[in-house]
């Protein structure tokens, strides 16, 4: 009983002191219960406010020498101030019954009122310690590249109903238990409602079980217009920038329930493949003969060398066809498609943007109506994409530029200005110093002799 006779002389004091300053008594006897909520309030703010202080200047001594993520989080995200926002409710519901009669009105409107706001201070207080924690896990180099953000969001939801429950609770005077119980016949309602939670907490489930996306991974789904990099995984969408810079969001569980391009593994591995093809006319495909080989040793070094170790297995009774079957598809001498091929196969393996520990071929496709593929398949040492187009078009420009040395050309169709000009060149009856434009191979054809020498080899890339 002392703390009500502090609490009576605490009121007498205040009431004396009200009255000194011109308020009539008989208001102030009125004002009993008024007066006694407002110290109440009073004290409780104060103490959470002494507590905060405190807290607050140790948290910043601690961080002036020495930095800590931890702490530095818990200060972004107001977490000590959250935290101490549950101290008032706490002091208020211990100091009521000393200034209301249990049965009052008073106490009964105060008493649901501190709980309530005990209830809203616990949710944000804990939602502000999940969000601390998330940032604290998600700086862990084993889980940076899960989704954890998904689960951090479904912890937030699950407090929040609980939280809901519990404020429903106190305001119908029920047991959160019955709630609950009555809640069954709902499900149905609930499930519908959270379907989208539901759902994206499944596909995070089975994403991160399966290491399916990572943030920063570039994943492509051409039915959702999706071609970019993966920024965000939450619990009901994924955010990926597309590389035009639009931005474009999916639910989680279409990641699982449709299919989707993550180019992650290429990034990861050691290049980025190069797979290019060019149409050749087939009536320009001939055995090669002993001139022909002869001059196209001076064609390039390395292309002499393959030749005349090809000529010297010939003539020591090896098949050149079946002496190395696995080297064939880059290249042989019986045909000139056949050389080409083994230039190509030469040029890209001694390219210093390749990398020669990953596959490397020239292979010859099915053929089609307007002449016979040839591709390069080949990975580039270096993936960043600017680069990467820069290596693959000097490349196919070299393709391409070498192929009348080897006597062959690329398919285009019967009205393309190159193959008109041609003709009229070739044909010898146009005078060729009237015509702009006369493709290289053909003006070298018209101005010279049969016998001459097949022309240089470009020089290759010089080495970065």
């Amino acid at each position: 009983m002392n703390t009500n006779k502090i609490a009576q002389t605490l009121l007498n004091t205040i009431k004396d002191f009200l009255s000194w300053i011109g308020i009539p008594t008989r208001m102030l006897d009125t004002l009993d219960e008024i007066l006694f909520l407002i110290i109440i309030l009073v004290i409780a703010v104060l103490v959470a406010a002494i507590v905060h202080a405190i807290i607050v200047r140790i948290t910043r001594r601690i961080l002036k020498r020495r930095h800590v993520d931890f702490l530095s989080s818990i200060a972004r995200y107001g977490v000590l101030r959250k935290l101490t926002a549950i101290i008032p409710p706490l002091i208020i519901s211990a100091l009521l019954p000393v200034a209301f009669d249990k049965q009052s009105h008073w106490f009964i409107l105060s008493d649901k009122i501190t709980w309530i706001y005990f209830c809203i201070a616990v949710i944000l207080s804990v939602n502000a310690a999940l969000n601390t924690a998330g940032d604290a896990l998600r700086s862990k180099k084993e889980l940076q590249n899960r989704p954890m953000k998904g689960f951090i969001q479904l912890l937030q939801v699950i407090v929040f109903c609980i939280g809901a429950i519990a404020v429903i609770s106190i305001l119908i005077n029920k047991s959160p238990l019955n709630l609950i119980t009555g809640l069954g016949a709902f499900t149905a309602v609930l499930m519908l409602i959270f379907k989208d939670t539901i759902l994206g907490f499944v596909a995070g489930v089975l994403i991160s079980e399966n290491d399916m996306v990572r943030l920063d991974d570039w994943i492509e789904m051409p039915g959702n217009n999706v071609n970019g990099i993966v920024t965000d995984i939450t619990l009901t969408t994924v955010k990926v920038q597309n590389f035009d810079n639009t931005i474009v969001t999916v639910p989680p569980y279409s990641l699982v329930s449709d299919s989707f391009i993550n180019w992650r593994g290429m990034s990861d591995s050691g290049g980025r493949r190069i797979m290019r093809e060019y149409v050749l006319k087939l009536d320009y495909i001939k055995p090669c003969t002993s001139d022909f080989l002869e001059r196209m040793k001076a064609f390039d070094a390395d292309l002499g060398k393959f030749i005349t170790e090809k000529q010297q297995q010939a003539a020591a009774g090896k098949t050149v066809n079946t002496d190395n079957p696995a080297g064939l598809v880059n290249g042989t001498i019986d045909t000139n498609l056949g050389l080409l091929r083994a230039y190509m196969a030469i040029y890209l393996s001694r390219h210093p943007a390749i990398n020669k520990e990953l596959l490397l071929m020239v292979r010859t496709l099915a053929p089609t109506g307007n002449g016979l593929p040839v591709q390069i398949y080949c990975f580039s040492a270096n993936k960043n994409w600017t680069s990467y187009e820069s290596i693959q078009s000097e490349i196919m420009e070299h393709f391409v530029a070498v192929l009348p040395a080897f006597e062959l050309y690329p398919f285009q169709n019967s009205d393309a200005r190159d193959t008109l000009i041609s003709g009229f060149v070739e044909s010898g009856k146009v005078d060729i110093d009237s015509i702009d434009g006369i493709p290289w191979h053909s003006l070298l054809a018209a101005k010279r002799p049969a016998a001459a020498p097949a022309p240089q080899a470009p020089t290759p890339p010089a080495k970065e």
